[in-house]
């Protein structure tokens, strides 16, 4: 078993699959499974016999259950903690970037738990299919004390709605499929013996249509999300600077609650 995880693809009939795979850690993204997925989206990028893509996670226990929080423990503190979550957050926006300007549409799978950097991924995506159990959220608030940045912020409000951002936020609070899927967020919720069969159906959809069409529309809706974004990277700073994060991810690697100081 590969520790660190991978993040493989295979093609086949015009869909690419790709699976986040690093079953034993909920599939939790090492920086080399940030590399992988950058890699692969690049790879996608220029290839045109390529019209659908889709992302799950390998072990039906989870989609992406969030970045490797045992990689912060590398962040320095004060001002050179800020600077390493900017560093950070400029990664994960650049890898946000190159899967939500893939051409072609995009389709998130998701079995069990969507957490963190999982829920910027599927969001990524243009569509999402889940089973029941799955669940959605960026429980920072709780776990870590870190926080997001602004271009993630604009995807998963547009989403989800800037309420639900706010609940997953400021209350840590995860959002459930059945209201993933009232309010849009999900395309379907499968039962897991059938899951495999919806994806079917909704992949052969879209490889039925015009893929010009579908090239440009997400393209501007893209535009339409990340344009003219107010700058960000002090919060980040203020952030990923902080003492409350250093506990946050102290208190996480030795299994305890968090003593927030606020500070």
């Amino acid at each position: 078993m590969n520790e660190s995880g991978q993040v493989t693809l295979r093609i086949e009939a015009g869909v690419a699959s790709v699976i986040f795979d690093r079953p034993q850690a909920r599939n939790a993204m090492t920086w080399a499974m940030y590399e992988q997925l950058m890699a692969i989206c690049r790879q996608l990028k220029d290839d045109s016999k390529v019209r659908v893509v889709t992302f799950r996670g390998a072990g039906g226990e989870a989609f992406v259950a969030g970045t490797d929080i045992a990689q912060f423990q590398n962040f320095g503190s004060g001002a050179k903690g800020g600077e390493d979550g900017v560093a950070y957050e400029r990664q994960i926006d650049a890898c946000m970037e190159l899967l939500g300007s893939l051409p072609m549409p995009t389709l998130a799978v998701v079995e069990g738990w969507c957490v963190g950097g999982g829920v910027a991924i599927a969001t990524g995506c243009d569509f999402r299919i889940a089973t029941p159990s799955a669940k959605f959220g960026v429980p920072i608030a709780k776990t870590l004390g870190n926080c997001l940045s602004v271009s993630n912020l604009a995807r998963l409000s547009a989403a989800f709605g800037m309420q639900r951002v706010k609940r997953m936020l400021l209350l840590a609070e995860m959002i459930n499929a059945d209201e993933a899927l009232a309010c849009g967020y999900l395309q379907e919720v499968s039962a897991p013996a059938e899951l495999d069969a919806a994806v079917a159906r909704l992949t052969g959809r879209l490889v039925a249509l015009a893929p010009v069409t579908q090239r440009v529309s997400k393209e501007g809706l893209r535009r339409l999300t990340v344009h003219e974004l107010p700058e960000g990277e002090d919060l980040v700073r203020a952030a990923y600077g902080s003492a409350d994060f250093r506990e946050g991810v102290s208190a996480f690697v030795e299994k305890r609650p968090p003593n927030w100081k606020g500070q």
